[in-house]
């Protein structure tokens, strides 16, 4: 039976990237799903949790986040 790979938590690395709407805080990567937690900041507003497939990520924020 396969392995299940554990999350990689990156909030110590402060990985962020600007958007439209605000600013995104990457939190942690599910390896098995390939699904990333981010924090959005909107001006004015609470951050707001969300869950993105990795490869919705930005070329230079894959670069630093990378899957083992």
């Amino acid at each position: 039976m396969a392995k299940k790979k554990r999350s990689i938590e990156l909030v110590d690395q402060n990985i962020t990237y600007d958007v439209d709407e605000g600013v995104v805080k990457v939190i942690r990567l599910d390896p098995n799903t390939m699904t990333v937690d981010v924090n959005v900041h909107v001006e004015g507003q609470k951050a707001r949790p969300e869950r993105i497939r990795f490869a919705q990520l930005p070329k230079h924020i894959k670069k630093l986040v990378r899957p083992l």
